[in-house]
């Protein structure tokens, strides 16, 4: 909205040519961002609270969590707000993937919002049924990877691997399975990282400073060239997305820190997931997801290989999945788990970015 409304009045006032420029959009993003969180941050938690929108805590968890029954939950609606009003403030209105990722957030948030309406009300850990939610996750899923079939560019349907200069494969057709599945399971395994306090948000702030890298060097011709990595014309105004991503997700830390005053819950994870994962589509970065959000991916996989083990063998591998409930079983305290799990994050963020550079 701001670069539509103030660089026609350049020619009036030299100053206001600084909007073209998506650096300075980005940053002022995220600190718009941050500051919707922390005035808006308290009044949603007082509002949650009167109406007794209360987190169940499950049963067969560690006992330490059951002091945080009834902490308010559905937080994730002040990240929804703070990214969307923001994106609309400093991004320009007449890119398409600025539809694109407000969409994404909003629909997959959409779903979690249902979920988490569902265990408030009812009193259940539950929520939507598991069927219910996957089928809900799935359309939104094909949407998005429907319009970027049919509206993308030569380099869309291409899979690039790290370390690799150039694509390896055109997935064609198969393109709209493998993004389904890409965005269904990277929602889901944030949505099963959301365990601890701050664990998941923290995580998701290292993420988007990562994409935050990747969108605004794939959208200069030069970089990307020097970079040897696709370049992607307009990709560059998504930094200014990704950047409110963090600056709401630091916000929304601030009241999630341990002991947190208000959970995301399925409102926040689903939605971040799941933007994520539009993020790596667009990027031409769905393999090196794997490394970016290498700890949602244990996450996930640490449930998967208990459930698998189980069903067949009869036995578990961890004591709890997903696995930061396995160390908090052995006895590591939950702040330790965050802050040892936030390092991992950052390893894979550093790991991920030297990937654009040895191919």
């Amino acid at each position: 909205m701001f670069p539509e409304i103030f660089l026609p009045l350049v020619k009036y006032f030299s100053g206001f040519n600084i909007f073209q420029y998506i650096t300075f959009r980005a940053a002022y993003a995220a600190v718009t961002a941050l500051l919707i969180s922390f005035v808006f941050g308290g009044t949603l938690i007082r509002k949650l609270r009167r109406l007794k929108a209360g987190q169940e805590i499950r049963e067969d968890g560690p006992n330490t969590h059951m002091i945080k029954s009834g902490t308010p939950t559905m937080g994730g609606f002040l990240i929804l707000l703070s990214v969307s009003v923001s994106t609309l403030l400093w991004q320009q209105l007449n890119n398409p993937y600025t539809w694109l990722l407000l969409f994404s957030l909003i629909a997959f948030g959409a779903i979690g919002f249902v979920d988490d309406y569902l265990k408030i009300f009812q009193r259940s850990s539950d929520g939507l049924q598991a069927r219910v939610k996957f089928t809900g996750q799935t359309l939104v899923a094909l949407a998005i990877v429907i319009f970027l079939y049919f509206n993308g560019n030569e380099q869309t349907t291409l899979l690039y691997l790290p370390f690799i200069k150039y694509p390896v494969v055109d997935l064609s057709y198969f393109y709209i399975p493998f993004g389904v599945i890409l965005l269904v399971g990277t929602s889901n395994a944030v949505n099963l990282t959301d365990g601890l306090d701050g664990l998941a948000i923290g995580l998701v702030i290292l993420v988007g400073m990562s994409f935050a890298f990747i969108t605004y060097v794939s959208g200069r011709a030069d970089w990307a060239e020097y970079l040897q990595i696709p370049y992607l014309a307009g990709s560059g105004e998504m930094t200014i997305f990704t950047l409110s991503l963090v600056g709401a997700s630091i916000g929304f830390l601030w009241y999630n820190s341990h002991p947190a005053e208000v959970f995301m819950g399925d409102t926040g994870s689903l939605s971040l997931g799941g933007v994520i994962g539009v993020l790596a589509l667009v990027m031409k970065k769905e393999i090196l997801l794997i490394l970016i959000g290498g700890v949602f991916v244990i996450e996930a996989l640490s449930v998967i290989i208990q459930v698998v083990s189980f069903k067949w063998r009869g036995k578990r591998v961890f004591k709890m999945a997903p696995l930061h409930h396995h160390f908090e079983m052995k006895g590591w305290d939950e702040s330790k788990v965050v802050i040892r799990f936030w390092i991992l994050g950052g390893l894979f963020t550093i790991l991920s970015l030297s990937t654009l550079k040895i191919q």
